[in-house]
């Protein structure tokens, strides 16, 4: 398969450490010392860009990102990190994205190209199958890419590698507690092997990724977090990451409900065991900020970003209002998520799974939600206080190595898909995490 796969191939500022989940330092809530709190942002007009100046900053950034992680290591790629979170694939994706926006095909053609790098470099990677950390997404980008292109062949390829990796006897298994056999998790596990698949069914069509590959998946998922939750039974479900019940998006409940959500064939009891896990964590927010919690039964309540927090929980509430529009209590918690992020969101980290980029498209998901243009100029503001600072912003994040500054979900390449987002903010997505 490689062979073929080749052929295609501030100032001011209080630091509290942490070590996060995903084995990089966390700042918490450090902000931005530019403005002296998120409040102040709506009250100063000079940070509100024009669309015109988000578009070139976009294309700008981007082109710095194609330089700096393809241009300049092309040649010489190997060891390089083949995948989307922190490695090459998300500068395929951040050109995706701009070709999205912008309809320039020479962005697709560069997409493609990295992508066939990128399917050389996984080709021996067999670990993960997920769209973010894995297999799964350097497939589904392919094909879906190539599927743009009008590149039958290349489309067939990776389509036909990405239903080879859903064939993987291990994935409708179950159930599990979350710490044996293969988790549950969007990172690393069944929620991002059935995002990846929702990413190619939505572009290339729905059954592209047959139901009867995807369900049982569903179910084991379903299943393993009905096992999970026997040590809580107010929670019906849970999931354990290395031992640890979270709650975010990257490796808990947000993560794995947002992608449930998108199951419109779930039975009456799913649903119902969706809803009321996503009511059992509302009823356990922290009632002096709103955040939520890391992790099952950890008081630290100051992270609010996509891993761990308000953002990531705030957007996957917006989903189950949408998916569950007479419940109204799900809208509501999604707003008050919202207000979190704007009290507090105005964080150091720039990129999407910690920072300041990731905590825009909470306003971004409650102006789709709600049609309310006050989401909208939040998501503005917190994009153009990114603009004047991502370079200052980045200074100040000692724990971003060299090797992640311009990445997807750590660096600047989340920037520049936030900023081509704001050109159709009622089509906005969060790379990765939202169809």
């Amino acid at each position: 398969m490689s062979s073929s796969i080749v052929k295609y191939a501030s100032k001011d500022t209080t630091t509290t450490t942490t070590s996060s989940s995903n084995g990089h330092e966390d700042h918490g809530n450090e902000r931005i010392d530019l403005l002296h709190g998120s409040a102040d942002l709506g009250a100063s007009p000079s940070l509100s860009l024009p669309a015109e100046t988000f578009l070139q900053a976009a294309i700008s950034l981007k082109d710095e990102v194609v330089r700096v992680t393809w241009r300049e290591k092309c040649s010489n790629y190997g060891g390089t990190d083949p995948f989307l979170f922190t490695g090459l694939l998300g500068t395929a994706f951040t050109c995706f994205r701009a070709f999205e926006a912008t309809g320039n095909i020479h962005d697709l053609r560069l997409c493609t190209e990295i992508v066939d790098a990128c399917a050389s470099l996984a080709s021996s990677s067999t670990r993960h199958m997920t769209f973010l950390c894995g297999r799964g997404g350097v497939y589904a980008l392919g094909a879906v890419a190539a599927n743009y292109c009008r590149d039958q062949q290349r489309r067939d390829f990776y389509l036909d590698s990405f239903l080879e990796v859903a064939r993987d006897r291990d994935l409708p298994i179950g159930p599990e507690d979350g710490g044996f056999g293969m988790s549950y998790d969007l990172l690393y596990g069944r929620a991002g092997f059935l995002w990846a698949a929702l990413f190619i069914n939505k572009h290339l069509g729905a059954e592209t990724v047959p139901n009867d590959l995807l369900m049982p998946v569903v179910a084991a998922v379903l299943a393993g977090g009905r096992a999970g939750s026997s040590v809580n039974t107010a929670c019906p479900l849970m999931y354990r990451w290395h031992g640890t019940r979270y709650w975010g998006a990257a490796h808990g409940l947000a993560g794995i409900l947002h992608v449930l959500l998108h199951f419109p064939t779930l039975s009456r009891d799913d649903i119902e065991d969706v809803k009321g896990t996503l009511r059992y964590m509302m009823s356990n927010r922290f009632p002096h900020s709103g955040n939520y919690p890391v992790s099952e039964g950890n008081p630290r309540c100051n992270l609010v970003q996509w891993s761990h927090g308000a953002t990531g929980i705030g957007i996957t509430l917006c989903k189950a209002s949408e998916m569950l529009p007479n419940d109204r209590e799900f809208r509501d918690a999604a707003i008050e998520a919202g207000e979190v992020v704007w009290k507090s969101g105005l964080v150091k980290k720039v990129g999407l799974a910690d920072g300041v980029a990731g905590n825009t498209y909470a306003f971004l998901s409650l102006y789709r939600l709600t049609g309310e243009s006050i989401y909208l100029d939040r998501a503005k503001a917190f994009a153009s206080c990114l603009y004047h600072n991502q370079r200052n912003a980045l200074n100040l994040s000692p724990s971003i190595g060299a090797d992640s500054t311009y990445s997807l979900f750590q660096g600047l390449a989340g920037v520049a898909c936030l900023w081509f987002d704001l050109l159709a903010p009622e089509k906005s997505k969060f790379p990765g995490y939202e169809i």
